[in-house]
């Protein structure tokens, strides 16, 4: 499956220092699990997490759940541990935070490797400074292992010396670099936390926008936000049968010999053809997944 057909309307957050957040992991309705070794976990129990996430991930019980390491930098005391803790465990990817430059996606494939990882295993990547932002294509492109960019707004906001609004004009421009970059280099792009957990309009809001600006989905700080963003990220029953409709016009006019169709008095040519194929494999991939 293309890297961007699998879902991911909900990616959430789940402190690796935490047993019981990692057992309760295994019944969310949530379809990519972050288990984090960075900065969910204070310093003194960065050992206990480490320790936890893999034998977490080699338990198994998350069904179809993606389970994905967020692991400390490579040049922090607890980036080398965590790769050889869990090189072997059985994550299905390893989310490198901060990440500037190509070099250090190059630098954790190789650490993974001395520590026996699959050598398919995916790489992800967290952009959270300006300067990563500024560097995205090269970054995008810099390891075929790379799989997923994930957008960190928070630190983003902070090193811009921003203010969080409701409306996220100040992260605009690197959410879109970050679309345009994933688009570009064929990787899933998912977007960044929302911060207030009594603010269910605002959440719904920025699912909303996330999708409508091409994001495959939204990472998540708590399990009351997984609904929001599966129903966002989703295509409606509206959209599917919208797609059906112009598919099947389509088809019928390819069969036809014709290079367009017309449905509801709308053309459709190739990439609307192309664009309904996408919403109807998602939405076998979230039925398969909820089976």
């Amino acid at each position: 499956m293309p890297v961007t057909a699998r879902p991911r309307r909900s990616v959430l957050y789940m402190p690796g220092a935490n047993a019981r957040a990692l057992d309760k992991a295994r019944s969310l309705p949530a379809d990519t699990l972050i288990l984090d070794l960075e900065d969910a976990v204070a310093p003194d129990a960065k050992a206990q997490a480490r320790q936890q996430v893999a034998e977490a991930l080699r338990a198994g019980g998350y069904s179809r759940r993606e389970c994905v390491v967020r692991i400390n930098a490579l040049d922090t005391p607890w980036g080398q541990d965590d790769v050889h803790a869990i090189a072997q465990a059985g994550a299905d990817a390893v989310l490198l935070p901060k990440v500037q430059s190509a070099a250090q996606l190059q630098a954790l494939a190789q650490a993974l490797d001395a520590a026996g990882a699959p050598a398919t295993l995916p790489l992800w990547a967290m952009l959270e400074t300006p300067l990563g932002f500024l560097r995205l294509d090269a970054i995008a492109g810099g390891h075929a292992r790379l799989a997923a960019i994930v957008v960190g707004t928070s630190d983003l906001v902070k090193d811009l010396h921003a203010r969080h609004t409701p409306q996220r004009h100040e992260t605009l421009v690197a959410r879109s670099m970050a679309v345009l970059a994933a688009r570009a280099h064929g990787l899933a792009v998912l977007d960044g936390v929302h911060l207030d957990l009594d603010d269910d309009a605002g959440l719904a809001a920025a699912c909303v926008q996330g999708r409508d600006q091409g994001f495959d989905g939204k990472t998540l700080i708590h399990p009351k936000q997984i609904a929001a963003a599966n129903a966002a990220f989703a295509p409606s029953e509206a959209e599917l049968a919208s797609a059906r409709k112009r598919l099947d016009a389509w088809r019928a006019a390819q069969a036809a010999g014709q290079g367009v169709a017309v449905v509801d008095g709308a053309l459709v040519e190739n990439l609307h053809a192309q664009e309904a194929e996408r919403l109807l494999a998602l939405a076998a991939a979230i039925a398969a997944m909820a089976a």
